[in-house]
């Protein structure tokens, strides 16, 4: 008859100590040696988004109490950012369907999305570039009066921040090239979906706070 010590499960032991035998996805396959815990690249994401977030509260603030002071003088919205704005939503929108194509297998569908995605982040970049030459060609730059010189300065560290996410969908894209991602195991296109996702909302965020809020 079956006992309870029967049904324990497999351990093995690694420096003197009991380990036990569990695969990353709970099936009971043990991890690859050495391989890191599977959302430890997620948290720590989630980590350096948050000090991003820290980093826009602190220019919220600085931006609401310098606006409040006497002398503040509004500038247009660069009709370029509407186009902007909708090519980041664009980027967000196929990225997303990228991320359900590699689910149900195809990883063809995949490296088409994430394509596409660099190709309308970069558009975004360029898009920013010309707004900026769009105001300094109104005669504002950023020493001209504190709403030009705020927005120089959100959108720009803005875009800075967008460029290291095109950067790493560059390794992504590099990864999913070599058939790295499959439909158990695409951590790293959610990872970078995360960070393209936050860099989005932000820009929303940005866009409201400089011209309507």
């Amino acid at each position: 008859m079956p006992t309870l010590l029967q049904h324990k499960p497999a351990i093995r032991r690694r420096g003197g100590a009991d380990v036990l035998r569990r695969g990353y996805g709970g099936d009971g396959r043990p991890p690859a040696e050495g391989a890191p815990a599977p959302y430890t690249a997620l948290v720590g994401v989630g980590a350096f988004l948050g000090a991003v977030a820290m980093l826009f509260i602190a220019f919220t603030s600085a931006y609401v109490s310098r606006r409040a002071e006497a002398g503040w003088i509004a500038i247009a919205v660069p009709p370029v950012l509407w186009f902007n704005t909708a090519v980041l939503l664009a980027s967000s929108a196929v990225l997303e369907r990228a991320r359900a194509r590699i689910v149900r297998g195809d990883t063809e569908g995949l490296r088409r999305g994430l394509w596409v995605t660099a190709v309308l982040g970069a558009v975004f970049v360029l898009g920013q570039l010309a707004a900026w030459r769009q105001l300094s060609a109104a005669g504002l730059y950023l020493a001209s009066d504190p709403h030009s010189a705020f927005f120089y300065l959100l959108t720009g560290v803005h875009g800075l921040h967008l460029l290291g996410g095109l950067a790493a969908l560059g390794v992504v894209l590099v990864r999913a090239t070599g058939g790295a991602y499959t439909p158990r195991d695409h951590m790293g296109v959610s990872v970078f979906a995360l960070y393209w996702h936050f860099m989005d909302g932000l820009w929303l965020y940005l866009f409201a706070l400089l011209f309507w809020a």
